[in-house]
C-alpha cells in the first residue's frame, strides 16, 4: 500500500498515515497478500477516489460501505465498477432512479462512473479494501477509523459539501458532518432489498443540482458516457 494520495488530500490527512492504527492495517494487508489472498481493488486503485476528485474541487460525496469483491469489479469509487464487468444491482437501480428523476437521462451500457468522480463527486467506501469473494472480510481493521477521519476532515475543512447517505450503514456517518456547514441527502439504499421502500422516487441527483445552483456552481451531469 505504498501509495500517496492526490496532493490537496495528502496535505490534510498526512497524519493519518503514521497513526498506528494505519501501520498495522498495513501490516495485516502485508500478511494477506503474503498468505496468498488476492485482494481487491489493485494497489493502484486503492485511493482511485482521492485521485479522481481532489479536495479542491469537491462538491457531492456519496458514501458506499465495501468494495465489490467479484472479479475485476471493484476499482476505488464506491457503486461503480470497471468497464466490461456486469452492472451489480444497486447501480441498476441507481440508473433507473436516475432515469426517473433527471430528464434525458438513458441507461448506460456500463457502470464505470469515474465521469461523476472526475466532476467533483467523491465515491468513498468505508472499507477501501477486500479478500476476494469475502464481503466485509477488511471490515474493523482500520479502514473505517481513516474514513471516518476523511468525512470529518471534509465537514471541518469545506463549506456547503451534499452528502448523499443511502441506508443505515451511511447515515450512521451523519454525527460526523456539520449540518450547519453542509447538506445531506438520505434515502433508504439502491439494494433491491431496500429500493422500493424509499429509495425509488427520493430524486437524490436533482436535488443536488438544484442545491449546487443555489451556490452558484456548476450542477452535476449525471449521464454516463456509452463505451
Amino acid at each position: 500500500m505504498g501509495i500517496l494520495l492526490e496532493a490537496s488530500w495528502l496535505e490534510v490527512l498526512k497524519e493519518e498515515f503514521e497513526k498506528p492504527y494505519m501501520i498495522q492495517l498495513r501490516e495485516f494487508l502485508k500478511k494477506e497478500k503474503e498468505s496468498g489472498q488476492i485482494i481487491y481493488p489493485k494497489n493502484a486503485d486503492i485511493f482511485n477516489a482521492f485521485a479522481k476528485t481532489p479536495l479542491d474541487t469537491l462538491k457531492v460525496v456519496i458514501l458506499g460501505q465495501d468494495p465489490y469483491h467479484g472479479t475485476k469489479q471493484a476499482h476505488g469509487l464506491s457503486f461503480s465498477v470497471q468497464k466490461g464487468i456486469a452492472i451489480p444491482p444497486s447501480l441498476k437501480n441507481i440508473y433507473k432512479e436516475l432515469a426517473t428523476d433527471i430528464p434525458g437521462f438513458s441507461k448506460p451500457n456500463h457502470g464505470n462512473l469515474t465521469e461523476w468522480a472526475e466532476q467533483g463527486v467523491l465515491l468513498l467506501n468505508a472499507t477501501l479494501t477486500v479478500q476476494a469473494g469475502m464481503p466485509g472480510s477488511h471490515q474493523k481493521k482500520g479502514w473505517e477509523i481513516f474514513t471516518d477521519q476523511v468525512i470529518k476532515t471534509v465537514s471541518n475543512k469545506s463549506r456547503d459539501i451534499i452528502f448523499i447517505l443511502w441506508g443505515n450503514f451511511a447515515q450512521a456517518k451523519s454525527m460526523l458532518i456539520d449540518e450547519s456547514k453542509h447538506y445531506i441527502i438520505k434515502s433508504p439504499h439502491p439494494s433491491p432489498l431496500s429500493a422500493y421502500n424509499g429509495f425509488f422516487g427520493s430524486k437524490p441527483f436533482s436535488k443536488t443540482n438544484e442545491l449546487l445552483l443555489k451556490q452558484g456552481k456548476d450542477p452535476i451531469n449525471w449521464q454516463i458516457s456509452v463505451d
